[in-house]
């Protein structure tokens, strides 16, 4: 099986994420993980799965104020932390230039520990803009909680390998159909 997981980063914990996401999908195959600005550059029919993640800011997905912002912190912070790219273009851009696909795919988000209620998911906004663009879920949306300070919880990267490697399975259940772009 060969993966494709596109994230969009601003400070590491959505990369460490994927990583972690690419390992549990390594058991069944190949696995490209690339942040959203290379990501337009990829030939989507060459994958079997697509898993595309990114942060929650205001609730969903990021826009390009909220990303500003999110630059504004940590060029505050002493360390600065960006992730490289962090400035560039985000999921909604992304989407915004995808055409009508086919195949299967599975969308993650890191939000800050609580109720997503007041949290808020870009997961969910990501699942749909995926089921809209033609793919087919293969899992509901999933969070990956971050603590106030934009660090992962405990166990969140292990529960994130876990996640792929049962993305895994359930791409094995599926009957092949391959992403279209």
């Amino acid at each position: 099986m060969n993966s494709l997981i596109v994230l969009e980063s601003m400070y590491g914990s959505t990369h460490r994420l994927a990583d972690a996401i690419a390992s549990g999908l390594r058991r069944s195959g190949a696995v490209t993980v690339a942040p959203v600005a290379r990501a337009r550059h990829e030939r989507l029919a060459d994958f079997e799965l697509l898993v595309v993640g990114g942060p929650t800011h205001a609730h969903g997905m990021s826009r390009r104020s909220t990303r500003q912002t999110a630059i504004d912190i940590a060029e505050n912070a002493q360390p600065a932390r960006l992730e490289p790219g962090a400035g560039g273009i985000g999921l909604r851009e992304w989407f915004d230039g995808l055409g009508l696909c086919r195949g299967s795919a599975a969308a993650f988000d890191t939000r800050l520990a609580g109720p997503a209620l007041l949290t808020g998911r870009a997961s969910r906004g990501i699942a749909a803009e995926l089921e809209l663009h033609g793919f087919q879920l293969i899992a509901e949306p999933v969070s990956f909680l971050l603590d106030a300070s934009n660090r992962l919880l405990p166990d969140q990267e292990s529960a994130a390998e876990r996640w792929g490697a049962d993305l895994a399975a359930r791409v094995r259940a599926v009957p092949s159909r391959p992403v279209r772009r």
